[in-house]
C-alpha cells in the first residue's frame, strides 16, 4: 500500500492525462494493501462508478506501460497489478496462495539475501535487466488453519521446506 504517492503526479510525469477513471483507478491499487486482479479492480471501481471491462484494461495497459503499476503473474495463470516501484514503494516480494488465490505483499527487506545475489547477478551479466519478479507459492496460514479444522479435506499441511 502506498498513501504517500501522488497519483497526478505520476500520471503527468510519466506522459498520461490525468483523466478521472485513470486516477480512480490508480487510487483504488495504490491504496489496496495487497495487488488486485482486474475482476476485483472492476468490481471495486464500479461501486462508486460504471466503467466497462474494456476501458479498464486499456487504463490497465497504459499504466504498466509507463511503469506506474506492475502487472504481476499469479500462480493460477492470472494477473495482479499493483504500485510499480517508485520513491515511496520500494520493489517486494509476493505470495500467492495457491489454494484460495489470494496475493500478498512481503516486507521489502524479506529476502535481503535472495536480493543481495540478485543485484551481484544483475551487475555482471551481460544484459539490462529492467525488472525482476520474485513471488513465492504455498498454502496461506487461514487455509493452513481451515485445512486444519476440515476434516473432509483430507489433506495434511506439508512440513516447512
Amino acid at each position: 500500500m502506498c498513501v504517500n504517492c501522488d497519483y497526478e503526479g505520476l500520471l503527468k510525469s510519466n506522459g498520461l492525462r490525468c483523466t478521472p477513471n485513470r486516477l480512480h483507478v490508480l487510487r483504488i491499487i495504490g491504496n489496496s494493501p495487497s495487488p488486485l486482479s482486474a475482476i476485483e479492480l472492476l468490481a471495486t471501481v464500479e461501486r462508486s462508478r460504471p466503467m466497462n471491462r474494456v476501458t479498464l484494461y486499456r487504463i490497465l495497459d497504459s499504466l504498466v506501460g509507463c511503469r506506474i503499476v506492475d502487472r504481476i503473474s499469479a500462480g493460477d495463470r492470472s494477473f495482479r497489478y499493483g504500485l510499480a516501484q517508485n520513491p515511496n514503494h520500494p520493489a517486494h516480494p509476493h505470495f500467492f496462495c495457491t489454494t484460495c488465490g489470494n496475493m500478498v505483499c512481503l516486507d521489502p527487506g524479506s529476502l535481503e539475501r535472495v536480493a543481495s545475489e540478485l543485484r551481484k547477478f544483475r551487475e555482471t551479466f551481460p544484459a539490462l535487466v529492467e525488472r525482476v519478479e520474485i513471488r513465492l507459492d504455498g498454502t496461506c496460514k487461514n487455509c493452513l488453519r481451515k485445512r486444519k479444522t476440515d476434516p473432509e479435506s483430507g489433506r495434511t499441511p506439508r512440513a516447512a521446506e
